[in-house]
């Protein structure tokens, strides 16, 4: 087998309605072989026809151990009407735990002076080969309060979801699930003070695809 040689792979994890006037985007694209690659991963929420936040990462991923990658690089912040934008060095840790959990978690310092961290995991629970549950949770941390950015110190946000899809093939699943996000501590302070809810729990609807 030729370890040498590069694939591209485009994945779509999420492309979501939530709620009455909610959606999200969440995917990657990897470049690279079986022991480094470029991936490129973006996130993007919109809440009542507007988006509310974008976040781009650039990152070097080498292959340490069975499952596992080392992750270096960067992320972009777009704040579109919500703080202001910012940069962030990156360093983390991505693969499957034991007992099949995938598991992502990442340091962050931003041009700013402000460290984070970020902690996510996902399960599959197949009840076929096609029909697959999948809870998942992920929360970020923060070293310090900040008002633009609405994110306090400690623990600042959690969001979690439960997601069913069906997989006509494996790179085509529509799924249908809930999904709660929540601030903490003076994050949920700033959220009530822009009068808006510091947790909220929604129906999704979507699709993930790969190719």
């Amino acid at each position: 087998m030729d370890h040498n040689t590069l694939l591209t792979t485009v994945s779509v994890d999420r492309l979501e309605a939530r709620g009455d006037q909610g959606s999200a985007l969440r995917g990657d694209i990897r470049f690279g072989g079986d022991r480094d690659k470029l991936w490129l991963k973006g996130d993007l929420n919109r809440e009542e026809n507007s988006t509310e936040n974008a976040e781009l990462q650039l990152l070097y991923s080498r292959a340490v151990a069975p499952y596992w990658d080392l992750q270096i690089g960067m992320r972009h912040d777009f704040r579109l009407g919500n703080g202001p934008s910012e940069n962030w060095g990156v360093i983390g840790f991505q693969g499957l735990a034991p007992y099949f959990f995938e598991v992502e978690s990442a340091l962050f310092a931003s041009d700013g002076g402000d460290i984070g961290m970020r902690i996510g995991a996902e399960y599959e629970l197949l009840f076929t080969q096609r029909l697959i549950l999948s809870p998942e949770i992920e929360l970020d941390f923060y070293g310090q309060n900040d008002r633009d950015n609405e994110t306090a110190a400690g623990l600042s946000e959690m969001e979690a979801g439960l997601r069913l899809r069906y997989e006509f093939t494996r790179q085509f699943a529509p799924y249908i699930g809930i999904h709660h996000e929540r601030k903490f501590g003076r994050a949920a302070d700033f959220a009530r003070e822009d009068g808006r809810e510091s947790r909220e729990t929604t129906w999704v609807m979507g699709l993930s695809v790969w190719f």
